[in-house]
Parts: C-alpha cells; sequence; structure tokens
C-alpha cells in the first residue's frame, strides 16, 4: 500500500526529529576575553540563555585558556586538511566544522582582536586552503545555508571606526570556515559605562540576538530536510 505524504504528516515526522534531538541546533561560543566573569562574558552569557532558550546547545571556549600555538606558515594544509602543528587545535576543527553556528563573543583591544583570539582564527588556515587552494571545503553547501554567526563586542573608546577591524576579521573568518557574519552587538565607550548591567537594553539585544540565532538555524535546518514543502499527495502532483 503505497502512503500519501501530506503536509501534515510531514510536520510530524520533522517535528518528531526535532523532539528526538535530530534536528537539534549545536553552537559553540567562544569566549576571547582573559576575564571568564568579565563584561564580555556577561555579554555572552545572555546570548548563551537567548540560544538555549530557543532549543540550542552550546559548547563554551574559552580561548585565552587554551594551548595552542599561533600559525606558523609552515603550509602543510596546503595539501592536506591538517596542521603540521600538533597541539589541541585538532579538536577545535572538528568542533567548529560540526557546529550549525557560533557565537564570539570578545572585547576590542588596540583596535582589533585581542591576541589570543586572533591566533586561534588564524590556525583556520586549514579550512581556507581547504576551500580556496584545493576547492575542497570542509563545509558543504548545504550546512552552509544553515550555519550563522553573532558576534558580540565591548570596546573602551568612542572614536569612529572603532570595530571596523574586528568587523574585517570576523567576516574573513566567517567566509573562510562557511560559518557567515549575521548579526552583531556592539558597545563602544566602556571606559565610561565600566559596568554592562548597567546598560540592560544592551543585555537585552544580546539575549534576543542569541535566541533568534537558535530560532534561525532551526529553521534552516527544517528547510533542507527532504521533507521540507510536502503538502501534495501523489495524486494531486499529477
Amino acid at each position: 500500500m503505497r502512503h500519501h505524504w501530506t503536509r501534515q504528516s510531514a510536520e510530524r515526522l520533522i517535528f518528531a526529529q526535532v523532539e528526538k534531538g535530530g534536528m537539534g541546533c549545536n553552537l559553540v561560543a567562544l569566549l576571547g576575553s582573559p576575564r571568564q566573569e568579565g563584561n564580555t562574558a556577561k555579554l555572552l552569557q545572555e546570548a548563551i540563555r537567548g540560544a538555549e532558550e530557543a532549543g540550542c546547545s552550546i559548547e563554551v571556549i574559552h580561548v585565552p585558556r587554551l594551548q595552542i600555538r599561533p600559525c606558523m606558515e609552515i603550509f602543510a594544509c596546503k595539501t592536506k586538511a591538517e596542521c603540521a602543528i600538533k597541539d589541541d587545535m585538532e579538536t577545535y576543527y572538528t568542533k567548529i566544522r560540526d557546529a550549525d553556528g557560533l557565537i564570539v563573543a570578545t572585547p576590542v583591544m588596540t583596535m582589533g582582536v585581542p591576541g589570543a583570539l586572533k591566533s586561534f582564527l588564524d590556525r583556520f588556515q586549514v579550512f581556507y586552503m581547504a576551500k580556496y587552494e584545493r576547492g575542497e571545503p570542509l563545509v558543504t553547501p548545504k550546512e552552509r545555508k544553515i550555519r550563522k554567526m553573532l558576534l558580540l563586542s565591548i570596546a573602551g573608546m568612542n572614536i569612529p571606526n572603532l570595530f571596523a577591524g574586528l568587523l574585517q576579521t570576523m567576516h574573513a573568518f566567517g567566509e573562510i570556515t562557511d560559518c557567515p557574519l549575521w548579526k552583531k552587538v556592539l558597545l563602544p565607550d566602556m571606559d565610561n559605562v565600566r559596568d554592562i548591567t548597567t546598560r540592560p537594553e544592551v543585555l537585552k539585544e544580546a539575549y534576543e540576538k542569541g535566541y533568534a540565532l537558535g530560532e534561525e538555524i532551526e529553521k534552516g535546518k527544517i528547510r533542507s530536510s527532504p521533507l521540507h514543502g510536502v503538502n501534495r499527495t501523489p495524486s494531486q502532483r499529477r
């Protein structure tokens, strides 16, 4: 007996997969600040809270504590998807590749990305070479359509183009890893603000964008399902 798919039966199957974790949203959050309980971390906590309430699971990586070396331009990754430097980065290549999305939270230092986080980002030459040199991206086009990055940042000063260097770097990182920069929350003038909890509207924005990130990724996963768009029986298609 032939089964006639309808929108209702397809949606029931999709949502059953979601409930079982089959379409769950898995995020990696990168904290670039050396302070685990500082203002950047508080901003990140709100975005994580929003994403979790949207149904995501999040792994937080405190980048300044990682035991990794900077890129030494050995270029072994030109011919294979491996880095010649043998340290903990191999674990993080896998985590970033397998994530549905990223949240990156960092202060601005010297008009750009702090040292530990910059070294971490630079080690993704493994992804760059695979994608641009060999034409073998580590993330599939289907996965790229789902993946998104939320950027959270604070800076001490309040001057023009304060976040320009950071934004250029994060845009490049998003393209290299096929997790494009999607939304951002940026707060300057922290030398005067000092305590981010005195700016509840910014924390609220981080929460809302974290929640929206989870929602958008979940929608993308449902759209990419082979059952998406099933709304007619076979006899209706004739």
